[in-house]
């Protein structure tokens, strides 16, 4: 990925704009993970008008469940995970500060309308890269519902972590535009 844009979190409005579909990334800094049953509890606290165990101004977050660590390593093999489980959770965090999620697979035109909406963009990681993908993870400490096991939040702290921008602000969209160049006449 050597001609990547290289960004760190927690990422800023104007960086933000400046990511386009199709852009390599490498990602630096604290990134949180999460799947669906960590979302729910989220958007259960965001109901309720609670405080949420993270601040999502700025934020990123995967959507992994990180297998277990081997002795000597940070984390287990942490591929990403179908986003589109998280889609009915996601526009909420959105509107708290949420810039950035990685994972695979198709979104919701309510969270693309989101995402165009509060100027935040949506990342691909590569499925079936997960043991290349830990060895970017140098830091990871549960920081809430440890009881879900991998799929607790986690904070890792990330060096040059592999993406490519597949959905921006702009609502430009991978999976839509490249697919249709591949369908037979």
């Amino acid at each position: 990925m050597s001609n990547a844009k290289r960004i760190t979190t927690p990422i800023s409005s104007d960086t933000v704009k400046q990511l386009k579909a199709g852009d390599s990334v490498l990602i630096t800094g604290q990134i949180f993970t999460g799947r669906d049953a960590a979302h729910k509890r989220l958007n259960e606290l965001i109901s309720a008008g609670k405080e949420l165990p993270v601040k999502l101004e700025g934020q990123v977050i995967y959507y992994v469940g990180p297998a277990p660590a081997r002795p000597g390593y940070v984390c287990g093999p942490a591929g990403p995970t179908t986003s589109y489980r998280m889609d009915p959770y996601t526009p909420q965090l959105i509107e708290l500060g949420l810039k950035g999620m990685i994972g695979k697979g198709l979104r919701s035109q309510t969270v693309i309308d989101s995402m165009m909406k509060h100027g935040a963009v949506y990342f691909a990681a590569v499925g079936g890269a997960a043991a290349l993908i830990a060895r970017s993870v140098k830091k990871s400490e549960v920081i809430a519902y440890e009881d879900l096991g991998p799929e607790a939040i986690h904070q890792y702290y990330v060096e040059d972590f592999p993406a490519i921008v597949v959905i921006d602000a702009d609502g430009r969209n991978l999976y839509t535009s490249e697919s249709s160049k591949y369908r037979r006449p």
